[in-house]
């Protein structure tokens, strides 16, 4: 785990120097904040940012694209929890990659779903042209972020504050069109539907940037903008004095340590993913050690249902135990659902929806149970039992997946197409329909058979296929990879996990929303 959580590290520190520091001390000169300064002096000092969808084509573009060229990630602003957007210029003058959209919709949906005010700090210059196919059309290319933004102003009542702190060229602006509020600053702004160079070729005219779409003319003579600050450090501060004028929210609630420290947490995770551990080890160094009870204890044990504390919020646990376990009906392999344990999950989400209890699954589960008698106790019927109590379910929930994600199993324990609220991972996750050796069996398992029972060695083009298949499962199943393409929000330090999940559970937790996000947007 050591070993891992260093080499995140390393990757997330090359991520965040963005187009590298000649393009940095660039921004600098032109009288301009890079985007992660932007940020850390937009939040409350002390506080700490939650980065979502940092590892975001971190693999793609030949690595030209550090987190696709946009940070996105959750803070709190004058003590209020929000969600920020800012396009980094370091990276293509901040131009939208396909997967800048991606964390952009990302980013709103978070903002929507948790009714927390997002804002933007836009400074980008629009549509990276060569890539335009992944990005202009289709239902989640670049015109959902308008739609939602239409959606947070008019329908969820979601604040939406912008900043136009360099470019905003093309359709790009009417992002902060759509906001509640529009910042732009002075000599760096610009906002135009065209810059000169389209101006003129377009219509003939010459003029300049400062006169077609400075902040000057956007304050006083288009009235688009609303507030002009003498730089960026101002502008920020101006977008803090907006949130002080918001509602105080509630303090959130202090709890007790854990039983356990943190650092135990590194020693806990086999080196062989197949092997068992013992997953009270992590909820003693996660939750709080006071209010802790286990649901049917003695019942489908190899399913973990407990109410529990984190910071002193109560929320309802659900976990898998790994390992073989011994019951009164025969021994159970742990992190397999069985039709006793899909019941006894689906039972316990019902009553943390009556009782709005927020909902905390730490995934380690390789399936659903298959074979005659499974099928014969009804395991269908039972897991869709589970899944449908889970994805009706409206309040809050959370994932963090700690080790297997597989198959249907990672759907009932609300994976990502169930739009958990938050989706967290540590380095050790694996996330995939099933493992390399299985894939090998269920696609080449029949060849190999027909080769065995003929008594011939298997082929080199035969090893060769398999040799890919493994190639391919292993990386799929890397946590980087489901990272990179966004399938978890953010690859997290085990040392981190409660806090990081502590400050989630606010989030969720802050406006007190229950409703679906598909019903509201589609």
């Amino acid at each position: 785990m050591k070993q891992l959580v260093e080499g995140l590290h390393d990757l997330e520190e090359r991520l965040r120097q963005g187009g590298g520091s000649k393009k940095i001390e660039k921004q600098h000169r032109d009288g301009k904040l890079t985007a992660r300064e932007r940020i850390a002096q937009l939040l409350d000092p002390g506080t700490m940012f939650v980065e979502i969808g940092l590892l975001v084509a971190f693999d793609q573009h030949d690595g030209q694209a550090p987190a696709a060229g946009v940070v996105t990630g959750l803070g709190k602003i004058e003590n209020r929890p929000a969600v920020v957007v800012a396009n980094d210029a370091t990276v293509k003058a901040g131009s939208w990659w396909p997967e800048t959209i991606t964390k952009i919709l990302r980013a709103q949906e978070i903002a929507m779903r948790n009714r927390v005010p997002i804002v933007y700090l836009v400074d980008s210059a629009g549509v990276n042209l060569p890539y335009q196919d992944g990005i202009f059309p289709g239902k989640y290319g670049a015109a959902r972020i308008f739609y939602y933004n239409s959606l947070m102003r008019r329908r969820l009542r979601v604040p939406q504050i912008a900043a136009v702190m360099g470019s905003c060229i093309a359709g790009g602006a009417y992002l902060p069109a759509l906001s509640d509020v529009i910042f732009m600053v002075e000599g760096t702004s610009f906002m135009g539907l065209g810059g000169p160079n389209l101006v003129k070729g377009a219509v003939g005219q010459t003029v300049d940037a400062e006169s077609l779409g400075g902040a000057r003319m956007h304050t006083s003579a288009s009235g688009v903008a609303h507030y002009m600050a003498k730089d960026d450090a101002a502008c920020l501060q101006m977008i803090r004095q907006k949130f002080r004028e918001l509602p105080v929210l509630a303090p959130a609630p202090k709890g007790t340590p854990p039983p356990k420290p943190a650092e135990g947490l590194y020693d806990l995770m086999p080196a062989d993913h197949r092997l068992p551990y013992d997953v009270e080890e992590v909820i003693e160094r996660l939750l709080d050690r006071d209010d802790f009870l286990e649901f049917q204890p003695d019942h489908a044990p190899e399913m973990l249902c407990a109410d529990a504390r984190l910071a002193g919020r109560p929320i309802a646990l659900i976990a898998n135990r790994r390992g073989f376990l011994k019951t009164e009906g025969g021994p159970r392999i742990g992190g397999i659902i069985y039709t006793g344990s899909a019941r006894k999950v689906a039972y316990f989400v019902e009553n943390a929806e009556r009782h709005n209890t927020p909902i905390l699954y730490l995934q380690d589960v390789s399936g659903f149970m298959v074979g005659v008698d499974a099928e014969q106790e009804g395991i269908i019927r039972a897991g869709a039992e589970m899944v449908e109590t889970m994805a009706c379910a409206t309040v809050p929930k959370i994932i963090l997946t700690l080790n297997h994600a597989s198959g249907a199993g990672y759907y009932a324990m609300a994976g990502q197409g169930f739009d958990p609220n938050f989706t967290f991972a540590w380095p050790t996750a694996r996330i995939g329909v099933m493992e390399g050796d299985s894939a090998v069996q269920a696609v080449h398992g029949p060849e190999l058979e027909k080769l065995k029972a003929a008594g011939q060695a298997v082929p080199a083009d035969l090893q060769e296929r398999i040799a890919k298949t493994r190639a391919d499962y292993d990386r799929w199943l890397d946590a980087r990879h489901a990272a990179a393409t966004a399938h978890v929000d953010a690859i997290i330090d085990p040392l981190e996990t409660r806090r990081i999940l502590s400050f989630a559970f606010e989030v969720a937790s802050s406006h007190g929303h229950r409703e679906h996000l598909a019903i509201e947007t589609l």
